[in-house]
């Protein structure tokens, strides 16, 4: 007896050698150079695993703005030169101080009163030699003025430490470039980011704990055609212990619906009654006891997530019906016509049903058993997803568009996570600020708790209410701390009186706001950096979801929460 291993991996069914744990992608130690890899394998591999090389390839291609080269900054460029970002720019036309020697990593003593964006790129290069690093020697601002064009070349802006004026004015032009945007903030103990982004479609979103296609509760004609060649009551020991946990369940609910009841178990009385149906299906010896048939076992094990009811679940529902899918023209993105193509296949061929996902779980079984169990699972989804291609040719040809237009691999990538499809759509920074359009709900519901993270988000607007005030943030010379209280105060009370927020903020975070002076601490940039790093890649790659559209840390609790605002 074996256990098979061929699940599909996540570069596509590709299997790669195994890393020894704690040793880094490509180094001493790894097993990777016995299994034949090239050296970009070897040196990706662990992330490989995770957004294969088609999401490497997007990273490899894309060129990512990072405005200013504080600690946050680096940290998030760090965090993306590591993995292969193809290149990065930084826009900075400071100099590099002692306080930016003191809490940065990648600019050193002798970089002081030098260009902080040339200083900072010629060490982060030095960490990927097949990364391209560029720095522009300008302040944003003034880039603003002159070739505000220039910020929409990239692929993905990441704006740190900004100002609240120059932010407005940079996300208004990429707002209308259809740029992304990533804010990113660090003061004191909290860490701030907002990502600004019109509409992102995501066909790998890669959720936890997703249950198995296998339409057990509704098998297709091939499906139930090769249940059918399986007769358990006269195999032999060897066949019978070899049999797939699949097909024993498939056998058993067709007991099921011939003796107990003609509906699928579903609550916890009758999936006890149906592994117990399984259980006394296990051989038993000339003593009656039962053999140790370990499918068997298998089978009884996976009865909760087998006999899940295949449904299209709610949100794939939604995008069936959002506008964009049923309006279709010439400027609509393949996302939106694959998905208006799955939608007509569900109406036509798939019964009610999205294409088959084509994949089987890992499980005991004999070779021959198992190859020919996902063949089936295969072949469906094979010609499923020619079915939705066929539509999505029909519907290209109608707005005007070469059936080409849309690649193959495309259109099985899709019809594959038809059930995981995503859409994230973020409000513009102008309608988070806007007197007549800011999300005063969100906020109100979460002052419920007089230190929530929302706290954090209307003491970062009241500093920034400061600094157009008086020309810096609270704090910044301590012998002003004392002094700063008030005038933070009323500008947090001003803000609040404007946007016509009834809510109380402790003075506590008052005074905590002023002793951070603007500060820009290392351990919450690099917190900060790593949780940025890994958004920027989630929309480059299109894989994972992203968080909509404001994340807060707090150092202080060591908390955090998104806000829609």
């Amino acid at each position: 007896m074996r256990r098979d291993s061929r699940a599909a991996t996540p570069d596509g069914g590709r299997e790669r050698a195994a890393i020894t744990p704690g040793v880094l992608p490509g180094g001493p130690g790894t097993m990777a150079q016995q299994g034949g890899l090239s050296m970009k394998e070897q040196r990706y591999d662990r992330q490989l695993r995770l957004w294969g090389d088609h999401g490497q390839e997007a990273l490899e291609a894309a060129h990512v703005c990072v405005i200013n080269a504080t600690a946050t900054g680096t940290e998030i460029l760090k965090n993306l030169v590591l993995p292969g970002i193809g290149s990065f720019t930084i826009v900075d036309g400071n100099q590099v101080t002692g306080e930016d020697v003191g809490n940065n990593f990648f600019l050193q003593r002798c970089n002081i009163g030098q260009n902080r964006a040339q200083s900072a790129t010629e060490l982060l290069q030095e960490l990927n030699n097949d990364v391209s690093g560029n720095f522009v020697e300008e302040s944003p601002d003034k880039l603003l003025d002159n070739d505000p064009s220039f910020f929409c070349r990239f692929n993905l802006v990441v704006a740190t430490q900004l100002p609240e004026s120059i932010l407005m004015r940079l996300a208004e032009i990429l707002w209308n470039a259809n740029i992304p945007l990533l804010v990113c903030r660090t003061y004191g103990l909290v860490g701030y980011m907002r990502i600004i982004i019109k509409e992102h479609p995501v066909v790998e979103s890669h959720p936890d704990n997703a249950l198995e296609d296998l339409r057990l509760d509704n098998p297709f004609p091939e499906l139930r055609e090769h249940m059918q060649s399986y007769d358990l009551d006269h195999m032999e020991k060897k066949d019978h212990s070899h049999t797939p946990w699949i097909v024993i369940v498939a056998k058993y609910l067709a007991k099921w619906y011939s003796e107990k009841s003609e509906q699928i178990p579903r609550n916890y009385r009758e999936k006890e009654a149906f592994r117990e149906l399984i259980r006394q299906g296990i051989l038993k010896n000339e003593n009656g006891i039962p053999e140790d048939e370990e499918n068997f076992e298998e089978a009884i094990k996976n009865v909760n997530t087998a006999l899940n009811v295949t449904k299209i679940p709610s949100c794939i529902e939604d995008i069936f019906n959002d506008d964009r899918c049923i309006n279709l023209t010439q400027q609509t993105p393949s996302f939106w016509i694959l998905a208006r193509a799955v939608k007509e296949f569900v109406a036509k061929e798939g019964q009610g049903n999205l294409p088959v996902r084509g994949t089987i779980p890992d499980m005991i079984a004999d070779s021959g058993k198992f190859i020919k169990l996902q063949n089936v699972y295969r072949e469906k989804a094979k010609k499923d997803a020619a079915a939705v291609g066929n539509h999505a040719a029909k519907l290209l040809e109608s707005i005007g568009k070469a059936p080409e237009s849309i690649s193959q691999k495309e259109l099985k990538l899709l019809c594959s996570n038809s059930a995981f499809l995503r859409v994230v759509r973020c409000r513009s920074l102008s309608e988070e600020y806007g007197l007549n359009t800011f999300n005063k709900d969100e906020i109100i519901s979460g002052m419920d708790n007089p230190d929530s993270e929302i706290v954090l988000y209307l003491m970062l607007r009241a500093v920034d209410r400061f600094y157009k005030q008086h020309g810096r943030y609270p704090g910044v010379y301590n012998y002003q701390v004392e002094d700063d209280i008030g005038k933070l105060k009323s500008c947090l009370s001003g803000f609040l009186q404007e946007y016509g927020l009834s809510v109380t903020v402790k003075d506590d975070y008052v005074h905590e706001f002023c002793r951070y002076g603007a500060a820009e601490p290392h351990t919450i940039a690099a917190f900060l950096g790593g949780a940025a790093a890994q958004e920027v890649v989630k929309v480059i790659t299109g894989q994972f979801v992203i968080f909509n559209n404001t994340y807060i840390y707090s150092g202080m609790s060591q908390t955090s929460a998104t806000f829609q605002l």
